[in-house]
């Protein structure tokens, strides 16, 4: 291997790989809760993640300690993703499509860039607006699409509330992910520390709501849930919020927007997916638009000595595949 297609696989390698697995779980979460329910669905899920991802930490060497002011991180990121994204995302799933609810998180773009504005002070460039316009005429395309294709019912303004609040929620956590006091925890063990108090509050409601856990029988319902947990969680997360980390929130939201069109090109094979003219411009209009977002050309460092700035959504892939926080 050459080394531009080594520093090609280190750019790209993360964003294609959590893309390609994300796209499936969306078909993955939508069989669970035909088999069990959503609430203890998600627990035993999360479970069997708390403890990959501690070993996942033990075996870097990484080590479980954490360092002071490790709560706020903790909680937010525990909370926003691990809990609430996920309750509202598997209860989405009841009402919508399981197309629709990914084409909802191809625009979670728009709140990571308005709150990395907000929160962190991060501009995001003319031409990564121009990109990002694009996309979202693209996605929206594919909702339009995929909405007249599920047809309207009484819980389909419910769906669509409920996928709205995933979004946000894994909105807020990954600004948490972006913020210095997130930079200064070491990265694998505040993700797993993360996981085990979304997995408790997720146990937690699944009793208060749904009762004691009455599993499904049969090797599907298992083989699934251990798929999200392995590959869906401990392989994908630290991955994804490296990217955050690295890229910035704005930019690493493109993961949403390359997800959509390959949920669907799944969907096809597994659920009979009809395209349309208007579903294959969406997906058109949806890559074109990542392409010029992610390829703005990156602004030159400081040469004098002075701190420089947090890495831009422009720069930052370079560094995308490396995970960060990584003690020396």
């Amino acid at each position: 291997m050459t080394d531009t297609q080594a520093s090609l696989l280190k750019r790209w390698g993360p964003f294609v790989l959590v893309t390609l697995i994300w796209s499936s779980t969306w078909l993955v979460i939508k069989d669970q809760i035909g088999l069990g329910t959503p609430g203890w669905s998600i627990t035993l899920r999360f479970a069997i993640a708390t403890i990959g991802m501690f070993l996942l930490c033990a075996v870097r060497g990484d080590g479980w300690r954490l360092k002071p002011g490790w709560l706020p991180v903790v909680g937010l990121v525990g909370i926003c993703q691990f809990t609430g994204n996920f309750q509202f995302v598997y209860r989405a799933e009841q009402y919508l499509t399981s197309g629709i609810v990914a084409v909802f998180f191809g625009l979670l773009l728009v709140p990571n860039a308005i709150l990395s504005r907000l929160v962190l002070g991060q501009r995001s460039s003319r031409r990564f607006i121009v990109g990002s316009a694009i996309a979202i005429a693209g996605i929206m395309l594919l909702f339009v699409h995929e909405y007249q294709t599920a047809g309207v019912n009484r819980g389909v303004v419910a769906g669509i509330v409920l996928a709205t609040l995933a979004m946000l929620a894994a909105s807020i956590a990954n600004i948490t992910q972006a913020t210095p006091a997130a930079h200064r925890q070491p990265f694998l063990p505040m993700l797993a520390w993360s996981m085990a108090l979304g997995t408790l509050i997720d146990a937690a409601l699944a009793l208060g709501m749904e009762g004691w856990p009455v599993w499904p029988d049969g090797w599907r319902y298992y083989a699934g849930v251990s798929y999200l947990a392995i590959i869906g969680s401990v392989a994908t997360f630290p991955l994804y919020f490296g990217l955050v980390r690295t890229m910035g929130a704005g930019q690493a939201a493109y993961v949403g927007v390359a997800v959509p069109p390959i949920a669907m090109l799944i969907s096809t094979l597994f659920e009979g997916y009809q395209w349309s003219v208007m579903a294959a411009g969406g997906v058109a209009l949806a890559m074109v638009g990542l392409v010029i977002a992610i390829r703005t050309r990156p602004k030159p460092r400081s040469t004098r000595g002075e701190a420089e700035p947090p890495l831009s959504a422009e720069t930052a892939i370079r560094e995308a595949g490396r995970i960060p926080g990584r003690e020396p």
